[in-house]
């Protein structure tokens, strides 16, 4: 496979996975972060750190409103909901594993 089929197929699976989680606004972050250890906050930072490594201006914002479909302060008052303490704990245990 060449570099740029290669680069193609990263970016289609990156906008399925990005469109899977928009879709699945009953999966909250810190699900996410307990079973996978990242989150769509991960995802946007990671996207806005290639961004910055190709010198291209992007701000954290910015990139979470990529990932998330809109802005971010939006997304949280839709879909966010407070974490119960099964999931806090959890999330402390995955912590100090780290």
């Amino acid at each position: 496979m060449d570099d740029q089929t290669r680069t193609e197929l990263e970016a289609a699976a990156f906008r399925r996975l990005v469109q899977h989680l928009r879709e699945r606004t009953d999966v909250q972050n810190i699900d996410l972060m307990n079973l996978a250890g990242f989150c769509r906050n991960c995802l946007s930072r990671w996207y806005r750190e290639a961004a910055e490594e190709r010198h291209v201006p992007l701000t954290d914002p910015q990139a979470r409103e990529i990932v998330y479909g809109m802005p971010y302060d939006e997304w949280r008052k839709r879909y966010q909901k407070e974490a119960s303490p099964e999931q806090k704990a959890a999330f402390s245990a995955a912590q100090g594993q780290h």
